[in-house]
């Protein structure tokens, strides 16, 4: 028996031990069917750990796998785990649907770590007499529109349009989509929380406290113990929703339109989101870039096509591009499914698209980018090949919160976000380092173009090319500063919750906020409420 198999026993074992310890206190009735090892339940252990990696990058014999897995069913269960990892001195990552890029909820660079799947604790209750749902953190999307549609036409709520993304990490970190404009984002929007500690207590907004509450919501949960759910405020949507979709290449005009979409769409009506999607795409067998624009749109047709032509004319929408649907259809069209699809497509778990190799990375965008820039950059997509770039517009509401009503501080003077994408399905290292070195090479290139000083991001698109803490976990302030980019002046609050609340650095990634040491944690008392 290897020493690695020998230690993975080991601390199962211990594990099991302490969890069945715990049950006859917490009536957590753990058994062996929620926890799961690569020596004593192989197939199920490997069922479970690939059922929601949307990542193949991860997906390998080298990619560090967890020491075990538990799928807890009732929130005990995750107390207990929860105390017991912290026992034992293993680190525990909190997958909710795996959609984080760079796999940080179910890979580490420790030693030994516990993945703790919330994929079972996926309840949606809606309450449309009082306008409000509580989701519990291992729901997908999907699930929350299909439930909200169960309940209303005339509710949503603000999330987005990627169906199997966990509600657990999409909310704890901002969570954006087509009502952002309309109504911020979903954190705007939660009134309640559950959450364990790194105590393994259960507490609510509350017993948290307003600090711990605030953190968050856009700070990320993982930061800061397990979210079991999010009380929300459900939003008002019209019964008509209009969606459209125009594409234009080059020759078409595509770098004079988005020109001047950068100016239009963060200033159109609130009730109108258009995002452009930056394509490579091959036409007569020349390779050019082909612009996508697609709208949701809070209303009718035909108010829709006033409001377009008297502000962007030059897009040329007519009534034949618009469709009309309700707001749950409007997912189906931003998820590439017809408008007519069965509403239990929503409650898929399993995404058509986890089969393939990929890098995102993002930029906020303040001031517009010149035609010139706009033809440079078309240009630089043809070079490269296989790059894609997603662009969404803020304004409306989002100038209006302040930056630190949340710990999401990217609201006022944002024009609009920046992704770029690329995917690829081939697996083969040469090809991995081609497309990761191209995609990498386009984010070099818009330097220019987007925020500065610093390089603003979204917590949600973490990068690990910018910076990650130890592989220890061991907490370091400075080498976190870097996190300012993500939280601006925001980020010294949360690491003083983060170590009031976690002195020991319990919760932890590589790319998690980091705590203050020694003298520093005095001053981070002022911020416990609990």
């Amino acid at each position: 028996m290897s020493s690695n198999i020998s230690t993975d026993l080991t601390i199962y074992e211990s594990f099991i031990q302490c969890l069945q310890q715990l049950s006859p206190q917490s009536n957590t009735q753990i058994d062996h069917s929620i926890v799961y090892s690569p020596t004593i339940n192989p197939t199920a252990y490997t069922t479970i750990l690939q059922s929601h990696i949307r990542n193949r990058r991860f997906d390998n014999e080298n990619t560090p796998k967890p020491t075990i897995i538990i799928t807890p069913t009732k929130h005990s269960h995750v107390q207990a785990a929860v105390i017991c990892a912290k026992k034992l001195g293993v680190q525990i990552l909190i997958r909710s649907g795996g959609h984080d890029y760079n796999g940080l909820s179910y890979v580490s660079r420790e030693k030994n770590f516990i993945l703790l799947d919330m994929y079972n604790l996926h309840n949606v209750t809606v309450d449309a007499a009082s306008e409000t749902a509580v989701i519990e953190s291992g729901a997908h999307l999907g699930e929350l529109f299909y439930r909200i549609w169960e309940k209303s036409e005339v509710h949503g709520f603000p999330v987005g349009v990627c169906l199997t993304v966990g509600a657990g990490g999409h909310i704890s970190g901002g969570g954006y989509g087509t009502l952002i404009r309309k109504y911020g984002l979903s954190v705007d929007h939660v009134i309640d929380a559950r959450i364990v500690d790194a105590n393994g207590r259960v507490l609510d907004k509350k017993s948290m406290g307003e600090d711990l509450f605030w953190a968050i919501r856009g700070g990320g949960g993982a930061s800061f113990g397990v979210i079991l759910s999010y009380t929300v405020k459900l939003v008002p949507v019209p019964k008509v929703n209009t969606v459209f979709r125009i594409t234009r290449t080059i020759a078409e005009n595509a770098i004079d339109l988005v020109y001047l979409w950068q100016t239009v769409a963060p200033a159109i009506d609130r009730d109108l989101f258009i995002r452009v999607i930056l394509e490579p795409e091959t036409v007569n067998d020349k390779l050019t870039i082909r612009a996508t624009f697609i709208a949701h749109f809070l209303g009718d047709s035909g108010r829709l096509l006033q409001i377009m032509n008297n502000n962007f004319p030059e897009l040329g929408l007519k009534k034949e591009d618009c469709l009309e649907v309700s707001w749950v259809e409007s997912a189906f069209y931003w998820a590439n499914y017809d408008h007519t699809t069965s509403k239990e497509v929503l409650l898929n778990r399993h995404s058509e698209n986890a089969n393939i190799f990929m890098l995102r990375k993002m930029d906020y965008v303040q001031t517009p980018i010149s035609k010139s820039g706009w033809e440079s950059i078309f240009s630089k997509l043809v070079d490269l090949g296989n790059c894609c770039v997603f662009m969404n517009p803020y304004g409306g509401r989002m100038k209006e919160i302040r930056e630190d009503a949340t710990p999401c501080p990217h609201r006022g003077g944002i024009l609009y976000k920046v992704q770029y994408w690329i995917n690829w399905t081939e697996d083969d290292p040469k090809l991995d380092e081609k497309y990761l070195k191209e995609i990498r090479m386009l984010y070099e290139f818009m330097t220019k173009y987007v925020s500065k000083n610093p390089r603003y991001a979204y917590w949600n698109y973490r990068d690990l090319d910018m910076e990650v803490m130890g592989g220890s976990g061991v907490s370091d302030y400075k080498s976190g500063k870097v996190y300012e980019t993500f939280f601006k002046q925001n980020f010294r609050r949360l690491v003083k919750i983060k170590t009031a609340v976690d002195p020991d650095n319990f919760f932890r990634n590589e790319q998690s906020i980091p705590t203050l040491d020694g003298i520093q944690r005095a001053e981070a008392h002022q911020f416990s409420r609990i």
